[in-house]
């Protein structure tokens, strides 16, 4: 079965991390899906962005990294994807994440949305905080991959 993780990954953290090693442990085929998300202005360009997703995922033999623009749950559809993980890091992303669910839901009723919580470690962690401490020359090594920080600290020197 395949299933989807989609995210703009800007940058991609240890709680994605986390996700998506454990969703690599219940399905055949996880494809990380790195969405262009213009509109959110990243940090990163898009292929900047694909190439920090590349580098940390690689090592398994069962995820594949794509590209994707417009709606996820057309880009489910076109890699007949079954399910779409989702990641859940407090009560507080519940509420979005089940309407995104029911929307996702109406557009496309054979496709299912599996919600992953974060470990304890992991549950703080958000890429727009991630940025936010780099930006203002705080150390976030602990919770991003090595190459990750190196391009935080590259993107934010002063």
């Amino acid at each position: 079965m395949i299933a989807l993780y989609p995210g703009t990954f800007d940058p991609i953290t240890n709680g994605h991390f986390e996700i998506i090693r454990r969703a690599s442990t219940i399905f055949q085929v996880l494809i990380v899906g790195v969405a262009v998300s213009e509109e959110k202005s990243p940090i990163f360009d898009h292929e900047k962005r694909l190439s920090m997703v590349n580098e940390v995922l690689n090592g398994f033999s069962n995820i594949e990294v794509q590209p994707y623009d417009g709606l996820t749950i057309d880009f489910a559809k076109q890699i007949e994807a079954r399910v779409i993980v989702r990641g859940l890091r407090s009560p507080a992303d519940g509420q979005y994440e089940f309407e995104l669910a029911s929307m996702n839901k109406k557009l496309a009723d054979d496709i299912e949305t599996v919600f992953l919580s974060s470990g304890d470690q992991n549950a703080f962690i958000s890429s727009s905080l991630i940025r936010q401490i780099a930006q203002e020359g705080g150390d976030v090594s602990d919770f991003v991959h090595p190459v990750v920080h190196q391009a935080l600290s590259e993107a934010y020197k002063k």
